[in-house]
């Protein structure tokens, strides 16, 4: 897997498709806040990229759109989302989609909060050609089918009236609920076996009978795995702060890139994984 500390490095005339998940992006972690952004700048320098794919876990937590939305014009000026949103904005300018999945931690993002800057939020599992193979995208928890509790969980807030029992709370009350869950759900991570929270051989291969590879989040375990005798499995990384106590901290990612030669047709194109590495 090749390292780069600027995107723009990896043949930017090729890279027609960017795929990025679990950035766990909040105000507390700025390190990771500045890493994305950067990110974004040189997505803006990529002369045809045409897609960037945000699959699940954007941020640490979501508690609803109105969160940012209903802030007034002086409170969005100084707010940590909104040079996020300038950068977003431009590269949908530049004719770039912007497609977002939610994730377990971000299940409340909606569409009027994507409007703010041209994206689309979309379903899972998303299928798409690259080249002549079919890719399966999801954010990847519910292939964790071993981990009954979490589906069990899942399946509870996935539900639209559950998310719309939350979304009729307070800001203020639904910030509290989702610390609480926060907090449970890392008790309840710390005593489970490492395999319990990874996918499921079987979910995998029921997943990908239809498609030629699968690519997904979640597991904050990036590789490349065999899936059956002729079908890959790639796996995206969560976006990790290396050396939190430095005085430059260096941000590490395992995104995915769509390359295409730029003297060939887009029959041809091919995925790739790379790590962006980037000291802040």
């Amino acid at each position: 897997m090749q390292t780069f500390n600027h995107l723009i490095t990896t043949r930017p005339h090729e890279v027609r498709q960017v795929f990025i998940s679990d950035l766990h992006l909040s105000p507390e972690e700025p390190a990771l806040v500045q890493a994305f952004l950067a990110l974004l700048d040189d997505c803006l320098a990529l002369p045809v990229l045409k897609r960037l794919f945000i699959l699940g876990d954007w941020f640490e937590v979501w508690i609803g759109d109105d969160a940012y939305l209903t802030l007034s014009d002086d409170a969005r000026q100084t707010h940590w989302l909104t040079p996020l949103i300038a950068k977003l904005k431009q590269l949908r300018i530049n004719g770039c989609e912007i497609l977002v999945m939610h994730g377990n931690r971000d299940f409340l993002l909606g569409q009027p909060f994507c409007n703010l800057f041209g994206g689309e939020l979309i379903d899972e599992p998303h299928m798409l050609t690259i080249g002549q193979q079919h890719y399966r995208l999801e954010h990847g928890d519910a292939l964790c089918t071993d981990d009954k509790k979490y589906q069990f969980f899942r399946k509870i807030m996935r539900n639209r009236l559950t998310q719309w029992y939350l979304l009729n709370k307070s800001l203020k009350k639904r910030l509290a609920i989702a610390e609480k869950m926060r907090q449970k759900s890392q008790q309840n991570n710390a005593n489970k076996a490492a395999h319990i929270m990874d996918v499921n051989d079987e979910a995998v291969i029921q997943a990908v009978a239809n498609s030629d590879a699968l690519l997904h989040g979640h597991t904050h375990r990036p590789d490349i795995h065999q899936a059956t005798d002729d079908k890959k499995r790639y796996v995206l990384g969560d976006w990790r702060l290396l050396n939190k106590d430095a005085r430059k901290p260096t941000v590490s990612a395992v995104i995915g890139v769509m390359i295409t030669n730029a003297h060939s047709d887009s029959n041809k194109a091919k995925f790739e994984l790379v790590e962006f590495k980037l000291q802040v």
